[in-house]
């Protein structure tokens, strides 16, 4: 009988006991593989407790200045172990008390022995739970925008390079009129900086929920100033001030409505799509063979076939982007079943969506930010490719010389149709290339104008204002758009930002 491998063996259990433990259970990628240190810790423990702390002696601060007995040296106290964290204990009372918020109170007084009778005093879970929340979403949209700042500022100075060269135009994915490799590039840019003007937004809208109370009507506060509804005001405005906010919300239930998550979440969804279709552009490109994201030289395309190339960095971010995508039904269908001033049936789900979006959207700014920067053109490929279009782009180009020149429009319009679906045979049936042109010249019905046919066919003039938008919108809208993330950008742009 063969051996059941799920089963510990004594081997197997001393191998484990001796194993580092985040290699003997799960770890979520997001944070083991892919997100930045500086995001990874904005949503960790370690900074989610020390704010409560902070919470609390901002608290016990703003009660003290407003006449509340709450002693210099309790506030030293409570200000000397804002990180002195007994996880270990904390871990115990949680699982002793089932709650959180007063596991944390009951660790932060065990260190705090003067400060204790005040820790948490007239506050509400809430109180700590959904400001930290906020603080750890500002703070995160403030580690996102100077990365999407530099998305934006690369791609820009590879639209600048390459302004000026033809490329064939796709609608539906089939061949249409020229534009440049700098003008499509700019489509990209366009989105992000929709992006970016919508997560500074999202950032500058987020207010501070502040003291509010068990169903928000500040109840325990007013009764810890003996009805002075003034000094319940100021103490709001107190500790949003210390927390680095302009303004509270001035109603809310128990917590601050969730549709603030959903205004979060929904402009993260954003940069998602906006990633996605950069990033599937770029893997149509790379299938082309026209441009590239950057290849180490030691990098492995693939296991079984040496010679590929493939894109991983664009297909990590469209997968990691469909991910982002998703996450904004959390948020939507938590608010529409908030009942009254709240249910706890966010939480659980609060935890995990928020993070992973912020995570998600690291990933993918910090990959996006490698490819631009890597970003491969094959200029001669994309000649070919337009070769390959451009005799029958050109026919009513060719058609005007013929009049011009004395001709009948009817007669050479029934001429280039003949001969450009006699090239089209040679694509199509033979696989050849477009000889379209070599045809034109060896018909003498366009000998007027064969002298013309070079300057007839250069891709330059088929490429429209492209490389004049291209200038435009890089003076007139990227350049003003990051002007104040300037010093985040930390190489010289051909942009003179």
């Amino acid at each position: 009988m063969a051996s059941n491998r799920t089963l510990s063996s004594p081997k197997r259990a001393k191998e484990d006991e001796e194993r580092p433990d985040e290699l003997i259970k799960y770890r979520s990628p997001l944070v083991s593989r892919y997100a930045s240190a500086e995001m990874a810790f904005n949503f960790s423990e370690r900074k989610k407790f020390s704010t409560w702390r902070k919470l609390w002696l901002w608290l016990a601060k703003a009660q003290q200045t407003l006449g509340l007995h709450i002693t210099d040296e309790q506030l030293k106290e409570m200000e000397t172990n804002l990180d002195n964290i007994d996880f270990e204990l904390a871990a115990i009372e949680e699982k002793k008390r089932r709650h959180d918020v007063m596991a944390h109170v009951y660790t932060y007084a065990q260190c705090c022995p003067k400060a204790a009778p005040i820790i948490h005093l007239g506050a509400t879970s809430c109180y700590v739970g959904d400001n930290t929340d906020l603080i750890v979403i500002r703070d995160a949209f403030n580690i996102l925008l100077p990365k999407l700042a530099r998305c934006i500022q690369r791609l820009s100075v590879f639209a600048d390079e390459h302004k000026a060269l033809p490329t064939l135009g796709y609608t539906h994915y089939q061949p249409a009129q020229l534009t440049t490799v700098g003008k499509r590039s700019t489509l990209w840019i366009s989105d992000l900086c929709m992006d970016l003007r919508n997560f500074t937004r999202a950032r500058d809208d987020l207010k501070f929920r502040g003291v509010k109370g068990t169903t928000g009507t500040q109840a325990s506060f007013l009764a810890l100033f003996e009805g002075n509804g003034d000094k319940v005001d100021m103490l709001d405005k107190l500790i949003t001030q210390m927390a680095g906010f302009k303004e509270s919300y001035l109603v809310t239930g128990q917590t601050y409505s969730r549709k603030v998550d959903i205004d979060v979440l929904a402009v993260l969804a954003g940069l998602g799509a906006s990633v996605h279709k950069i990033c599937t552009d770029i893997r149509l490109l790379a299938n082309l063979k026209e441009v590239e994201e950057p290849f180490e030289k030691e990098q492995i395309g693939s296991s079984a076939m040496p010679y590929k190339r493939n894109p991983m960095r664009s297909e990590r971010c469209c997968s990691l982007a469909r991910h982002l995508m998703t996450l904004i039904m959390d948020p939507l269908q938590t608010l529409s079943v908030q009942w009254f001033e709240r249910t706890l049936d966010d939480s659980a789900n609060r935890r995990i969506c928020l993070a992973e979006a912020f995570l998600t959207a690291d990933i993918l700014l910090s990959t996006l930010q490698n490819v631009s920067e890597g970003l491969v053109v094959y200029p001669k490929v994309i000649e070919r490719h337009v070769m390959q279009e451009l005799p029958f782009m050109a026919s009513e180009n060719i058609i005007m010389a013929m009049v011009k020149a004395g001709g009948n429009r009817q007669e050479c319009h029934e001429q280039i149709r003949t001969l450009s679906q006699q090239a089209a045979a040679v694509v199509k049936q033979a696989g050849g290339d477009n000889d379209m042109v070599q045809r034109i010249k060896k018909t003498a019905y366009f000998s007027p104008i064969h002298a013309q046919l070079d300057k007839l066919l250069n891709p330059s003039t088929f490429t429209g204002r492209a490389q004049q938008q291209v200038s435009k919108f890089l003076s007139e809208e990227v350049r003003p758009t990051l002007k104040p993330f300037a010093h985040f950008l930390d190489e010289i742009s051909q942009l003179d930002l």
